[in-house]
Protein backbone atom coordinates (compact mmCIF):
# COMPACT_ATOMS: atom_id res chain seq x y z
CA UNK A 1 0.00 0.00 0.00
CA UNK A 2 1.48 3.35 -0.71
CA UNK A 3 2.08 5.59 1.93
CA UNK A 4 -0.05 8.43 0.21
CA UNK A 5 -2.94 5.86 0.54
CA UNK A 6 -2.22 5.06 3.91
CA UNK A 7 -1.78 8.62 5.01
CA UNK A 8 -5.73 9.67 3.26
CA UNK A 9 -6.91 6.60 5.02
CA UNK A 10 -5.59 7.50 8.66
CA UNK A 11 -6.97 11.21 8.05
CA UNK A 12 -10.54 9.21 6.98
CA UNK A 13 -10.11 7.04 9.62
CA UNK A 14 -9.37 9.88 12.25
CA UNK A 15 -11.95 12.11 11.04
CA UNK A 16 -14.68 9.70 11.21
CA UNK A 17 -13.68 8.26 14.64
CA UNK A 18 -13.85 11.79 16.45
CA UNK A 19 -9.51 12.23 16.57
CA UNK A 20 -8.48 12.46 20.42
CA UNK A 21 -5.25 12.12 21.37
CA UNK A 22 -3.52 10.21 23.73
CA UNK A 23 -0.04 11.43 23.48
CA UNK A 24 1.60 13.62 20.96
CA UNK A 25 5.20 12.33 21.54
CA UNK A 26 4.17 8.68 20.07
CA UNK A 27 2.66 10.09 16.93
CA UNK A 28 -0.61 11.42 18.43
CA UNK A 29 -3.91 10.63 15.79
CA UNK A 30 -4.11 13.68 14.16
CA UNK A 31 -5.21 14.57 10.68
CA UNK A 32 -2.17 14.90 7.94
CA UNK A 33 -2.96 17.78 5.34
CA UNK A 34 -2.96 15.95 2.49
CA UNK A 35 -4.32 16.41 -1.16
CA UNK A 36 -4.92 15.09 -4.04
CA UNK A 37 -4.89 11.29 -4.80
CA UNK A 38 -8.57 10.64 -5.67
CA UNK A 39 -11.49 11.20 -3.13
CA UNK A 40 -10.04 10.17 -0.64
CA UNK A 41 -7.11 12.32 -0.97
CA UNK A 42 -9.21 15.18 -1.44
CA UNK A 43 -11.53 14.31 1.08
CA UNK A 44 -8.67 14.57 3.32
CA UNK A 45 -7.42 17.65 2.05
CA UNK A 46 -10.64 19.37 2.85
CA UNK A 47 -10.88 18.02 6.43
CA UNK A 48 -7.18 19.64 7.02
CA UNK A 49 -7.24 22.77 5.40
CA UNK A 50 -10.91 23.18 7.30
CA UNK A 51 -8.61 22.18 10.72
CA UNK A 52 -5.59 24.65 9.41
CA UNK A 53 -8.36 27.43 8.98
CA UNK A 54 -9.43 26.93 12.14
CA UNK A 55 -6.10 28.20 13.99
CA UNK A 56 -7.49 31.52 13.41
CA UNK A 57 -4.19 32.60 11.58
CA UNK A 58 -2.06 31.43 14.09
CA UNK A 59 1.26 33.31 15.17
CA UNK A 60 1.83 34.17 11.67
CA UNK A 61 -1.71 36.07 11.56
CA UNK A 62 0.25 38.63 13.96
CA UNK A 63 2.44 40.92 13.24
CA UNK A 64 5.45 38.67 12.39
CA UNK A 65 3.25 37.76 9.43
CA UNK A 66 3.06 41.17 8.02
CA UNK A 67 4.02 42.06 4.39
CA UNK A 68 3.23 37.98 3.57
CA UNK A 69 1.64 37.34 0.75
CA UNK A 70 -1.03 35.21 0.79
CA UNK A 71 0.61 32.17 -0.11
CA UNK A 72 3.48 32.47 2.26
CA UNK A 73 0.82 33.29 4.80
CA UNK A 74 -0.94 29.63 4.31
CA UNK A 75 2.54 27.61 3.76
CA UNK A 76 3.32 29.30 7.35
CA UNK A 77 0.20 28.11 8.86
CA UNK A 78 0.65 24.76 7.59
CA UNK A 79 4.06 24.08 9.00
CA UNK A 80 2.76 25.97 12.12
CA UNK A 81 -0.16 23.03 12.48
CA UNK A 82 3.01 20.40 11.28
CA UNK A 83 5.14 21.22 14.14
CA UNK A 84 1.82 21.51 16.69
CA UNK A 85 0.60 17.73 15.85
CA UNK A 86 4.03 16.19 14.27
CA UNK A 87 6.89 17.66 15.51
CA UNK A 88 9.18 16.51 17.91
CA UNK A 89 9.82 18.51 20.48
CA UNK A 90 13.00 20.88 19.57
CA UNK A 91 12.81 20.18 15.97
CA UNK A 92 11.99 22.83 13.11
CA UNK A 93 9.66 22.39 10.56
CA UNK A 94 10.49 25.01 7.52
CA UNK A 95 8.51 26.58 5.18
CA UNK A 96 9.53 27.61 1.76
CA UNK A 97 7.29 30.55 0.11
CA UNK A 98 7.21 32.55 -3.25
CA UNK A 99 8.86 35.35 -1.59
CA UNK A 100 9.69 34.48 2.07
CA UNK A 101 10.68 31.23 4.35
CA UNK A 102 10.41 30.52 7.56
CA UNK A 103 10.52 27.68 10.46
CA UNK A 104 8.35 26.56 13.23
CA UNK A 105 9.74 25.13 16.57
CA UNK A 106 7.11 23.20 19.17
CA UNK A 107 8.37 22.53 22.34
CA UNK A 108 7.35 19.38 23.77
CA UNK A 109 3.50 18.43 24.24
CA UNK A 110 1.91 19.02 28.00
CA UNK A 111 -1.56 17.98 29.13
CA UNK A 112 -3.86 20.55 30.65
CA UNK A 113 -7.11 18.56 31.63
CA UNK A 114 -8.25 16.79 28.78
CA UNK A 115 -5.80 18.45 26.28
CA UNK A 116 -2.63 18.64 24.50
CA UNK A 117 -0.93 21.86 24.34
CA UNK A 118 2.48 22.71 22.94
CA UNK A 119 4.16 26.35 23.18
CA UNK A 120 5.92 27.01 20.13
CA UNK A 121 7.66 29.50 17.72
CA UNK A 122 7.01 30.90 14.03
CA UNK A 123 10.47 32.69 12.63
CA UNK A 124 10.15 34.42 9.31
CA UNK A 125 13.19 34.91 7.94
CA UNK A 126 13.11 38.63 5.64
CA UNK A 127 15.72 40.63 4.05
CA UNK A 128 16.71 41.79 7.48
CA UNK A 129 16.18 40.47 10.64
CA UNK A 130 14.33 37.31 11.22
CA UNK A 131 11.08 37.78 12.51
CA UNK A 132 9.92 35.23 15.80
CA UNK A 133 6.54 35.59 17.30
CA UNK A 134 5.95 32.76 20.46
CA UNK A 135 2.94 31.31 21.64
CA UNK A 136 0.91 28.23 22.65
CA UNK A 137 -1.84 26.11 21.31
CA UNK A 138 -4.11 23.44 22.76
CA UNK A 139 -5.23 20.70 20.62
CA UNK A 140 -9.11 20.22 20.70
CA UNK A 141 -11.13 16.88 20.37
CA UNK A 142 -11.66 17.40 16.49
CA UNK A 143 -8.04 17.46 15.90
CA UNK A 144 -7.82 21.23 15.45
CA UNK A 145 -5.46 23.56 17.46
CA UNK A 146 -6.68 26.30 19.11
CA UNK A 147 -3.79 29.51 19.73
CA UNK A 148 -3.81 30.73 23.49
CA UNK A 149 -4.28 34.55 23.58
Amino acid sequence: MSMRLRLALVAGLAAVSGCTTSGLSSGGGGLLPVSGGGDAGASSGKVAARIIDSMEGGLVGGSVGNGLSDGDRRKALEAEYRALEYGQGGQAVAWKGEGRSGEVVAAQPYRVGSQDCRQYSQTVFTTGTPLVARGTACRNADGSWTPLT
